[in-house]
């Protein structure tokens, strides 16, 4: 049986797009507490079912795809751009396609303002009232308003029309800047966007025979399966390593491990890896909140998404892209392999120096590029020991000299020496385990 949370959870999943949703509301018709209802309408939020936005309330919205993850619901550039609603609330579940800054001609604002769009605008009501005819929402810039038939307009299409007090120039930049943040998110895989789902997967319940898990491995070849009770809970998992010399009809709790390494449909794909690499797990179950089964993750779904990951191009520049992403390899005179950057002005501080930051990133880039080269395989770090010997200047040539101390199947030992016209600036130790391709 589903929990209250879940309950209200699955029915604010229920409701249609753009329905209204408040507390009290959802209390009084799901009879739980409010308290309850609060903490569901959160993890709603954090799923991307609603959105909540200041004087005008929480509304459903279309959850996001990892395909349009790039598209903002007005109800978003309402937060973002510290806006207020002045009419067409229905409309804040809308996704807009692009949007367009009306600083020409009426005319010529037209022809590129269409269904769907979004209009940035100054204190022009005619502007207002022409792209609201057209399909698209508007933002007033400036903290204006607009004449009442224009919001009775915005109403009756159901098209917001939302007045911040920033600049045009600000509020483009904003829209942007998420936007940016949105696409890198779309890079970041999580357990979610890869696991098997339970319909596809295979378990076994409390009460099963070991007889069971020899069905279930002349037909699916795997040799680990998680453990559900009466309410699909994981509370085991059992591998052929338990079962040995163990007789067909003894009951599987008799030899499962308990409580088993669980991970998340929101654990990101990184951090899955991490864990089955270092616990040398196969398969793992993937769970909800309440600890019910929801599907299983197996090291082969983990490979092959870290492979996609490395061919797809990037979308949203990062940090550690911005550092990485600029090592041009190199021989130096010894026949060894090393890298070359240049400091450029993102990679420096207040001070006009490298960052510590990024230093660390053009460290960690190095030492893992030149594993994937040597092992083929890929770094999860563990230990970073940085010294940081001289300051390095805006647009110093630096070159980085990656050396393998140590190296097993699993674990590796880097020392890396960071050089800046001739002379060492820093040096770091890197310890790390190799995910194997």
């Amino acid at each position: 049986m589903a929990t209250k949370h879940e309950q209200i959870l699955n029915h604010i999943d229920s409701l249609s797009i753009g329905s209204k949703i408040s507390v009290r509301g959802i209390a009084k018709a799901l009879e739980v507490s409010e308290g309850t209802a609060y903490r569901a309408i959160k993890e709603a939020e954090n799923q991307g079912l609603v959105s909540t936005i200041e004087r005008v309330g929480t509304i459903r919205i279309e959850r996001k795809k990892k395909d349009n993850i790039e598209r903002l619901t007005f109800a978003e550039i309402v937060n973002i751009v510290e806006g207020q609603v002045l009419g067409g609330k229905a409309g804040l579940h809308k996704t807009l396609n692009k949007f367009v800054i009306g600083a020409m001609k009426l005319d010529a604002m037209m022809r590129y303002t269409e269904a769907g769009s979004l209009l940035i605008v100054g204190n022009r009501t005619n502007a207002h009232e022409l792209a609201l005819q057209e399909g698209a929402a508007v933002l007033i810039t400036g903290g204006f308003d607009t004449d009442e038939h224009v919001k009775r307009l915005a109403d009756e299409k159901e098209l917001p029309i939302i007045s911040s007090s920033y600049d045009s120039f600000t509020v483009a930049t904003m829209i942007n800047r998420a936007i940016y943040d949105q696409m890198i998110k779309k890079e970041i895989v999580l357990v979610g966007d890869i696991y098997t789902p339970l319909e596809q997967s295979f378990y076994l319940q409390v009460g099963d025979l070991i007889d069971v898990w020899y069905q279930l491995n002349e037909e699916t070849m795997h040799n680990r399966y998680p453990v559900v009770d009466h309410q699909m809970r994981v509370v085991g998992i059992v591998t052929a390593k338990d079962i040995i010399g163990e007789d067909r009809d003894l009951i599987v709790d008799k030899v499962m491990t308990k409580k088993p390494m669980t991970v998340h449909a929101k654990t990101s794909l990184a951090n899955a890896a991490h864990i089955m690499v270092w616990e040398g797990i196969e398969v793992m179950p993937v769970v909800d909140m309440n600890q019910k089964l929801i599907g299983v993750i197996s090291r082969q779904d983990v490979l092959k998404a870290l492979q996609q990951l490395q061919r797809q191009p990037q979308i949203g520049e990062k940090i550690d892209d911005l550092a990485t992403s600029q090592l041009m390899e190199s021989v130096d005179e010894h026949n060894e392999i090393v890298y070359e950057t240049e400091v450029t002005p993102q990679m420096t501080n207040q001070l006009g120096t490298l960052s510590y930051g990024v230093f660390t990133s053009i460290v960690v880039g190095a030492g893992s590029r030149y594993i994937h080269q040597n092992k083929k395989g890929d770094l999860v770090v563990e230990n970073l020991s940085v010294y940081f010997i001289k300051p390095v200047q805006l647009e110093s040539q630096l070159v980085i000299k990656p050396r393998i101390l140590e190296v097993g199947r699993k674990i590796a030992k880097i020392d890396v020496e960071v050089y800046g016209e001739g002379n060492i600036v820093g040096k770091a130790m890197i310890m790390a385990q190799i995910i194997d391709r």
